[in-house]
């Protein structure tokens, strides 16, 4: 999100692919080569660093260890080599061996798995390792070696069994960490949340230099643009333990927004006036980086500047989840890019915000899926937002104000195919929100056909001018039934058969160590029935 207009147009482009390379030993560890002077001036190499192996190495487990994408029989685990996190990462440019293990028990007094890797230099020495085997429905704890070192444990859990008719599932989501503006206060409360599974719907990082002012903490150097950038903001955004605790604690569900890039791109097309060659060659080293610092499968596994991270998660027959990606397949934000009065091109059926092959993926998820409650997951605020009447009112040209045509099919695919009980969850405008989702805002007769969650940022800032503007259009604007953008969190979602319950979970603070965190606002959707109500 960002409160800056974009005067950029859309650029028609080719597409260059080609395919990574990967190595596999009981485990998948991925990266790419880092450019030839690791993105400083002096371009002379380095010395080698010291063998991980000897005794006066140092840990190398710095940014933690992860898991994610949960099936009913196993789970991603993730960790990065890194000695040096912030300069590189400080391991010797070669191949090394770790080992994985995967216990019923925080002792590993039953280790049920264990197996080698490889982490290799050439995607950052990150190991992705794809445990199968497991039972569903289950805690388990793992952990890594180097050498002599062992990595902090994690716990993860599998999903439950396929046809399975789980009572209960417990998520919390989470999106827009700006570094820079706030600590990581919310993640500490959120580790000892009772809970299954994390999804964080974007802005993970800020591709943004030191910022002015007295920043909360500072970003290390100017805007990250190339590979080495990318590793270097994503380890530090990594140190932070809070995050590396609630990484620990629990399986996540990641995907991007644009600052994970650059601030409001939209496919090929930059904010600033670059050539689409240019923008790709950023757009590839920051998926790079991406992939190489998250929990993914190899299916994600960068090509060039495309990565398929638009996926779907089944939870027994009560949730299934559709994972969005709202950046790499859209049309060129219209009208100029700015909060203003829609043009032609805001209502053209060819704008789109997915692209025609995830628009229809998702229209057969949410066909075909056995689940109660269908969640969807994705970054831009679906429900229409306008500031004032006729033709003058003002709308966001990045959210799905922009496209608004794109919008009308998915909202009249759940009126008449009616999918289970569709929750759709988003992040990106730093505020919370509960919207009622509808086939005609403008219509005050119309049906309402889902629900949409927006959720609090951890630590990004909404202008206070925004939040004002929100408050005075909220007249205009009936199917928004909540609105609070001053807080930080996090929502939490306890599901069974009969109600969807959220939480929304906020810290009172983000510049203060400690603050206490609070619930400030609860909504239930009842099965059955569309829109959300206080509970």
């Amino acid at each position: 999100m960002s409160a800056q207009s974009s005067g950029r147009r859309a650029v028609p482009v080719a597409r260059r692919r080609f395919l990574a390379g990967a190595v596999a030993l009981g485990g998948l560890a991925l990266g790419c080569e880092p450019s030839s002077n690791n993105g400083n001036p002096d371009s002379s190499p380095k010395p080698e660093p010291p063998d991980p192996e000897s005794p006066d190495s140092e840990s190398p487990f710095t940014l933690g260890v992860a898991s994610g994408e949960p099936r009913p029989g196993g789970v991603v685990l993730w960790t990065r080599l890194a000695r040096e996190p912030l300069d590189g990462g400080g391991m010797p440019r070669r191949d090394l061996e770790i080992e994985w293990e995967v216990a019923e028990d925080e002792r590993f007094a039953k280790v049920i798995a264990r197996g080698p890797g490889i982490a290799t230099p050439l995607f950052a020495h990150s190991v992705h390792v794809a445990v199968n085997g497991l039972r569903p429905a289950r805690w388990y704890w793992y952990r890594f070696r180097s050498g002599k070192h062992l990595s902090p444990v994690g716990r993860t859990r599998t999903a439950p069994a396929i046809g399975s008719s789980p009572d209960r599932f417990r998520f919390a989501f989470v999106s827009c960490q700006d570094y820079q503006a706030g600590l990581y206060t919310a993640y500490e409360h959120l580790a000892g949340e009772d809970v299954d599974l994390v999804v964080h719907l974007g802005d993970y990082i800020y591709e943004y230099g030191v910022r002015s002012g007295n920043p909360v903490r500072r970003h290390e150097g100017a805007e990250v643009t190339d590979l080495q950038g990318y590793r270097n903001r994503h380890a530090l955004y990594r140190s932070d333990p809070h995050l590396q605790h609630a990484h620990a604690q629990f399986p996540w569900m990641v995907t991007w927004d644009d600052h994970e890039v650059a601030n409001d791109y939209a496919d090929a097309a930059a904010q600033e006036p670059k050539s689409p060659d240019s923008f790709l060659k950023r757009r590839s080293a920051a998926y790079r980086a991406y992939y190489e610092h998250m929990p993914l499968r190899r299916s994600s596994l960068p090509q060039g500047p495309d990565m398929r991270i638009y996926r779907r998660a089944q939870f027994g027959d009560l949730v299934h989840i559709s994972m969005l990606d709202t950046r790499q397949y859209r049309s060129d934000q219209p009208c100029g890019g700015a909060i203003q009065p829609r043009c032609a091109e805001a209502l053209s059926e060819s704008q789109t915000m997915t692209g025609p092959a995830q628009e229809r993926w998702l229209l057969q998820n949410l066909d075909r899926s056995p689940a109660r409650w269908n969640i969807i997951g994705q970054q831009i605020m679906l429900a229409q937002f306008k500031a004032g009447n006729g033709a003058e009112a003002l709308f966001n040209m990045d959210a799905w104000d922009g496209y608004a045509a794109a919008r009308a099919r998915l909202l009249a695919f759940m009126a008449n195919r009616k999918p289970s009980n569709p929750v759709v969850i988003t992040g990106d405008v730093h505020s919370s929100w509960v919207n009622d989702l509808e086939t005609n805002f403008d219509d005050k007769t119309s049906s309402v056909v889902g629900t949409e969650l927006v959720g609090p940022s951890i630590s990004s800032e909404l202008p206070p001018p925004f939040e004002l503007a929100v408050e005075a259009a909220r007249a205009d604007n009936p199917h928004s039934k909540f609105f609070e953008g001053s807080s930080h969190g996090y929502v939490l979602c306890d599901v069974d058969r009969r109600r969807m319950r959220s939480d929304y979970r906020v810290v009172s603070d983000v510049t203060t160590p400690g603050a206490p965190v609070s619930t400030l606002a609860s909504f239930e959707v009842a099965d059955g029935r569309a829109g959300a109500h206080p509970g």
